[in-house]
């Protein structure tokens, strides 16, 4: 086990992380993550009662809950910003939220700005763990669609 000071060295001032199976966890992550998902779910009200449940010490739960979560949840919160500059022309944006809704891109936001010399800023954020292709695909198929000029990613989390 690593002492407190070991455990805030980071190198490059990152985190690290690492992608264990459940088998191998110690019992204490694994009911943490348990406990967190009665919660989530709305099986229990309190944490007293999703800790009680799985059999947890509730100073566990709450050493290793900022740092313990599932794989899926990880996934499920990938977010791209995207900025494009569209032609003024009518339906363009529509076709261009249909073609990410086609790769099943969820679109979280858009913000649109007054056309200016027959070109509108649009910058959208777009949730991407459905979509089996990478971001990419998404900016390569964005810069082929037809009245969208210019495609950048701006952000991504």
């Amino acid at each position: 086990m690593l002492d407190k000071k070991a455990a805030e060295i980071k190198p490059n001032g990152h985190e690290r992380y690492y992608l264990v199976r459940e088998d191998i966890l110690p019992e204490a992550l694994v009911k943490t993550v348990h406990a967190k998902e009665l919660l989530a779910r709305g099986e229990v009200k309190t944490i007293h009662e999703a800790v009680e449940q799985v059999e947890l010490s509730r100073s566990a739960f709450y050493k290793y809950k900022e740092g313990i979560f599932p794989l899926s949840k990880l996934d499920r919160e990938r977010i791209v910003t995207i900025s494009m500059d569209l032609e003024h022309r009518s339906g363009i944006l529509s076709r261009v939220l249909a073609m990410i809704a086609g790769l099943e891109g969820n679109v979280l936001t858009i913000h649109q700005t007054i056309p200016l010399q027959g070109v509108a800023n649009v910058v959208i954020s777009v949730e991407t763990s459905q979509m089996g292709e990478n971001v990419s695909f998404l900016l390569d198929r964005l810069h082929d669609q037809d009245g969208v000029s210019r495609a950048t990613l701006v952000g991504q989390g």
